[in-house]
């Protein structure tokens, strides 16, 4: 029983090695802690291993992989369940997980375990590494480290906490671990507040922020790794689920230019591709797309109950044999959303079953068979819009959300502009950008998080009731494994 703690929280950072490569592309199995001397940090190429293996758990598909995008989607009110199965979030989709489902005990167990693989990376820099590879280099690398763990504190918090707006972060959150564990021992460990893991998060942001690279040398990398606009976007997020606008605004005016068209002007030249298709389609590498996590064949795939083609656009040949098909009464059925906007026209489908007549699926991934569609994690197009968001909550109608606004539909949709005319007041505004997010992010993990975190009520959708921010299901409850085996981690967050 102690054996199954250790595997969840704890790992070894070299057990997951992965060779020396530039691109995390194609890394290669390397040999374990026992075969290196037990001095994982005893050599440069060793250390960039261990840089290379955060990733590698990161990609897992139980976590960005696929999966998290996937519960966040379906958990809100854009999808209908076609195959009742469990161990594909059927369970998540009609709010009727617990603390043994599934979903609540491998999200859970993964992310943790690549919490502490960041946290052994980051000690064993501090304690070896960076004399062997040197303080810029030292320094990159443990930014890396820090943004990874500030992006798995901040999914758990998505799914197993109450929202930062309930209390403003006073509700019970997550056991805040941040220091690597490489052994057996009883690691029990209170709940720290929503506020605190917030801020941890921020810190650990704001540190990789000043440590990263400003890029890389070549488009995979500046994709699959994190370098300085990374952490600023990532920034927005947080601070835009937190409700904190004004900080969310800060951050992104440092990588978006105060006019169309919008671009950072330092660092990655991150910007919206002309093409949305571009985004989703081979190499995967355009200057919108901020992190994403990559897929190889026979090397790194993501395996198909996780990959997120798998479960929206179709497991056999045929579009239209999937887990999930599109609720026709989700964002679909929006007039404004016109049949000529890009995002309709290449992505949503109608099945090429005839059993399935009638149903439409999301055809973002359609690399069927292989699953080695990339994974978005962040995008421009969001910070775009987060930055919109913030403005309109501050400021009402405000021209530059407008302007931003005016950049993510036009892109898509040249015949719709939005003017200030239009809005009656910010409130406005602000649900048509929430209803652009819904659009625009449709199968990328970003609908129950919205949500979530303006405390709204999640819509009914076929036989599933709506549910409340007060309804026990609003959250996950904190999976059995960290229940048993932690005596100090209490009861539910609700």
């Amino acid at each position: 029983m102690k054996k199954k703690l250790l595997i969840i929280i704890l790992g070894a950072v070299v057990a997951t090695n992965y060779s020396c490569q530039k691109s995390l592309l194609n890394p290669t199995s390397q040999t374990q802690v026992a075969d290196q001397g037990g001095q994982p940090f005893s050599t440069a190429a060793r250390i960039q291993s261990q840089v290379l293996a955060l990733y590698a758990n990161t990609r897992n598909g139980q976590y960005l992989g696929g999966r998290f995008q996937v519960y966040n989607d379906v958990k809100a009110d854009n999808w209908i369940n076609d195959s009742g199965n469990q161990i594909t979030a059927s369970n998540t989709w009609a709010a009727n997980v617990n603390t043994t489902s599934t979903e609540v005990l491998n999200l859970w167990s993964q992310a943790y375990y690549t919490i502490n693989l960041c946290n052994l990376f980051i000690d064993g820099m501090a304690s070896t590494g960076t004399a062997v590879v040197g303080a810029a280099t030292g320094a990159n690398y443990v930014g890396e480290a820090k943004f990874l763990r500030a992006v798995a504190y901040y999914s758990l918090l998505q799914l197993y906490a109450r929202p930062y707006a309930d209390g403003n972060g006073a509700k019970p959150g997550l056991p805040l671990r941040l220091v690597g564990l490489s052994s057996y021992s009883d690691q029990s460990l209170a709940k720290s507040s929503v506020a605190d893991v917030y801020a941890q998060i921020i810190k650990d942001l704001n540190d990789a922020e000043t440590s990263l690279p400003l890029s890389y040398s070549t488009a995979i990398n500046n994709t699959t790794r994190a370098h300085r606009n990374t952490a600023i976007a990532f920034k927005t997020r947080v601070y835009l689920t937190m409700g904190q606008y004004d900080k969310v605004i800060t951050e992104a005016n440092k990588i978006v230019s105060t006019t169309a068209p919008f671009t950072a002007t330092t660092g990655v030249a991150n910007a919206l591709q002309a093409n949305i298709l571009n985004v989703f389609r081979t190499p995967y590498t355009t200057t919108e797309s901020i992190f994403s996590v990559p897929f190889v064949l026979s090397t790194e795939q993501v395996g198909t109950q996780n990959a997120l083609g798998y479960y929206y656009y179709a497991n056999g040949s045929t579009a239209g044999n999937a887990e999930f098909h599109l609720n026709p009464a989700g964002v679909i059925a929006d007039p404004n959303w016109k049949a000529t906007d890009a995002r309709r026209t290449n992505f949503v489908v109608a099945s090429g079953l005839p059993a399935n007549a009638g149903k439409y699926y999301l055809a973002k991934w359609n690399n069927i068979g292989n699953y080695l569609d990339y994974a978005p994690v962040m995008r421009y197009a969001e910070v775009l819009l987060n930055l919109a968001e913030a403005r309109a909550r501050l400021n009402g109608v405000d021209a530059q959300a407008i302007a931003l606004l005016n950049a993510v539909r036009q892109r898509s949709d040249a015949t719709t502009t939005f003017t200030a005319g239009g809005f009656a007041n910010g409130t406005a505004l602000v649900n048509t950008i929430l209803q652009e997010r819904n659009i625009e992010f449709l199968g990328e993990g970003l609908r129950n998080i919205d949500y979530m975190r303006t405390l709204g009520t999640i819509p009914a959708k076929s036989n599933i009731q709506a549910i409340a921010p007060s309804n026990p299901q609003y959250i996950w409850p904190i999976s059995n494994d960290e229940l048993l085996y932690n005596t100090l981690i209490g009861g539910s967050n609700n």
